[in-house]
């Protein structure tokens, strides 16, 4: 006589929509899930004090084991601008024809530096904080606009470090100063939008950061840093796109705007068409579609 052993039926996993409607009744929401473009700003805002004590940290400890600590920060961008000084003033002579040369140059380089290290840093700013990015709960975006805030606060300290050049060159303070205020604002939207997008790009792909180096070495020699557009400009050998591109290249723009506020030798007619709807439009364009395009990639930063 055989004996009928009775097997219970397999059971059916739930599905996905069965999952999920079962979470949100219970109040469950998906881990590290990208939240609305609104809700993202609140979190932000929310986080604001830790974005710039963060920034101040950082900045307080770049220096730290160096014998001169902080006055480093004002160091390198004078002795970069003493070393193109003595190759492209002296040596190739593009100091000839532009009034006030060294606060022209020195300007230029404040002025670059705050757009090139804030893109280098932003390149860094997920991939090089993997195990803050993956212990932590808190909006990505606050990494490398918290490294450009850094770079800003360093900026403030080689623009004191300017003032006094341009006073003992016999340069005057002049109401134009007050355009320093507005010019930097506008910088510091445009580099925060270029460092959220390079930050995604390069937690995609770390060897980005490699890559940059050339880049911006490239982008400062096109951007008027040691040598006048103005005047390469008026020249009629150059043809008419490559005269566009020189004068709305959105570092150029911000490096002039900060020359015509500083220097009183800068004339309005050095600067490019509708130079300041230019630098508006750069600052939204880059700001906000940059801080977009990387709030779109916020779950995907730190896995895989």
């Amino acid at each position: 006589m055989s004996q009928v052993l009775d097997t219970p039926p397999p059971t059916q996993a739930p599905a996905d929509d069965d999952l999920a409607a079962l979470a949100a009744r219970h109040g469950l929401s998906v881990s590290g899930a990208r939240p609305s473009l609104p809700e993202y700003v609140r979190q932000l805002w929310a986080r604001r004090h830790f974005i710039t004590a963060f920034a101040t940290a950082k900045l307080t400890a770049q220096y730290s084991e160096a014998k001169l600590g902080q006055i480093w920060q004002v160091m390198t961008p004078l002795l970069n601008a003493a070393v193109y000084y003595f190759i492209f003033g002296v040596l190739l002579g593009t100091k000839h024809g532009v009034p006030d040369y060294i606060p022209f140059l020195v300007t230029g380089v404040f002025v670059w530096t705050f757009t090139q290290s804030s893109i280098q840093v932003g390149t860094r700013a997920i991939s090089g904080n993997l195990g803050l990015v993956r212990a932590l709960h808190f909006p990505r975006a606050a990494l490398p606009i918290s490294f450009c805030i850094q770079q800003l606060q360093q900026l403030l300290f080689s623009m004191a470090a300017l003032v006094v050049i341009l006073l003992s060159l016999g340069v005057p303070i002049s109401v134009s100063w007050l355009l320093v205020i507005p010019t930097l604002v506008l910088q510091f939207v445009f580099n925060a939008g270029m460092a959220m997008i390079m930050a995604r790009m390069g937690a995609k792909t770390p060897d980005i950061a490699q890559l940059m180096p050339f880049v911006l070495r490239t982008w400062m020699y096109v951007s008027g840093v040691m040598w006048s557009i103005a005047k390469l400009t008026k020249k009629d050998h150059l043809p008419h796109i490559v005269t566009v591109l020189l004068q709305t290249n959105p570092a150029a723009v911000y490096i002039d705007l900060m020359r015509f506020a500083l220097i009183k030798s800068f004339h309005a007619k050095q600067l490019p068409p509708h130079v300041w709807p230019t630098a508006i439009g750069w600052a939204l364009v880059i700001g906000v579609g940059g801080f977009i395009y990387f709030w779109k990639a916020e779950e995907k930063y730190g896995r895989g």
